[in-house]
Formats: C-alpha cells, structure tokens, sequence
C-alpha cells in the first residue's frame, strides 16, 4: 500500500463505498480532477484489491456492510502509512473523533460539498509526497533515547525497537523536534504538519499529539516530554541532539 513516487502517473484513490451512486459521483470527481480511481463495495473486496495494487489515498465510509469503516480504519492503520479520509453520515464529534483515533487523516460529513471533499483529497496526497523531502534536509535527532530518522521517516525507542506512526504522527513529533522548548500553537503544528492545506479542525491536532502521547509517552496520564500549555498549545521539553 505504499504510494508511488513517479509523478507522471495520477495518483490512485481507492474508494470503499457501499452507496454505488455515491461511489459513481466519487469516480466522477476524482477522475475529473486527473486522478485514477477504484471503487469497491466492502471491506472484504478491498482486501482482494489491495493484494493486487497499492493507492496512495483510501476514501473509507465509516457504515459499510459488514466490518464496519472503522474497523478497516484501524487495520490499514496498523498495516501501513496510507492517507485515510473517511466519509460519515455521523454529526457526532466522538464518531469523526473516534476515526480520527484509529488512524485516519481526515474526514468529511455527509452530505459533502464536493469541492471540499476533493480539497481534503488533494491535500493529503501533498502532504504524503512531500512529507519526506520537506524534512530529508535534517540529520537524525535524538531525544529522550529516542530517535528519530527524517529521510528514513522512522522512530525507533530507547530499546532500538521501531514505532510504526501515520503520516501526521510522524510530522507533528519532527515538528516538535524540530523546536524543543517552544510553546507550539495548535495553527503551529497545523502549519508545520501541512495538515492545514484543506482545513482540518483545529482539535484532529489534539487527537494525533494524544496518539503521538501514546506511543512515546512513559506515561500517558502525566505526560513528561510533550506538555499541554494552558491556553497556549504544546511544549516539547527534552533536549534534542543532532547526529
């Protein structure tokens, strides 16, 4: 599921929508705007799909017959790095906040604006190809015991163990080791990440630096390396060496 990197070919967009008139419209609007597209029905028929090529987005609808959005959310989160937008009827914020959670990118309520949808689209796919050059310029930094490799885009903990991490997890801890001791602003981090491209809200930062927390965090309860500033944002307090 890895993206390709040539760019005279479109990207590819998978499409996970059980509605097959919604799913026509998709096609319809990604191809439009000179991107290639599949569409599937299920999770079972991604699965088959994704055997056989790889995307470099997946639109995922949270309600699908069957494992449900979120669900599959999860498991192509643990598989990989692929930007995930998922589309929801749901109005609830703890719906779009749970995908958000399990690894998505992004998200868009139905019924969507199509401009805005295809906004979101584009968006996260500058970001997953420029993520890696934009920082290719740093050395590996290292904090905490912990390292961290911009051109490899990999983390590895105290023990040398590698910590798999989305796209937006690893953008947000380069951006914050990229400034220890700085108080980061929430438009910061949205800035820095390139989240900000389609206008993500502003608290899809609070929910990857929380899954960022997880992951690095002694303790999840009393963070220590990433401190939440009262009305202010975040602060990255270890030291961070260059090698």
């Amino acid at each position: 599921m890895s993206s390709h990197t040539d760019d005279a070919l479109p990207s590819r967009i998978l499409i996970v929508e059980d509605d097959r008139e919604i799913a026509a419209m998709l096609v319809e609007l990604v191809t439009g705007a000179g991107l290639a597209a599949r569409t599937v029905l299920s999770g079972r028929d991604m699965d088959r799909l994704l055997k056989q090529q790889s995307f470099d987005l997946i639109v995922l609808d949270a309600m699908l017959p069957g494992e449900d959005g979120f669900s599959i959310c999860r498991r192509l989160r643990a598989a990989g790095p692929v930007p995930i937008l998922m589309l929801t009827a749901l109005g609830e914020d703890i719906d779009r906040i749970l995908g958000l959670e399990l690894g998505a990118d992004d998200y868009v309520t139905k019924p969507f604006n199509s401009r805005e949808l295809l906004a979101r689209i584009k968006a996260l796919l500058r970001r997953a190809s420029y993520a890696a050059p934009a920082v290719s310029r740093g050395a590996v930094m290292v904090f905490a015991g912990w390292r961290l490799d911009p051109i490899a885009r990999s983390v590895h903990d105290p023990d040398g163990v590698e910590i798999s991490m989305t796209t937006a997890e690893f953008d947000i801890l380069h951006a914050f080791c990229s400034h220890p001791g700085q108080v980061m602003t929430r438009d910061q981090l949205l800035a820095l990440t390139h989240a900000g491209i389609a206008g993500p809200v502003q608290r899809s930062i609070d929910v990857h630096v929380s899954r960022v927390r997880q992951k690095i965090e002694p303790s999840v309860k009393e963070p220590t390396l990433i401190k939440t500033v009262r009305l202010g944002g975040y602060l990255f307090t270890p030291v961070v060496e260059r090698q």
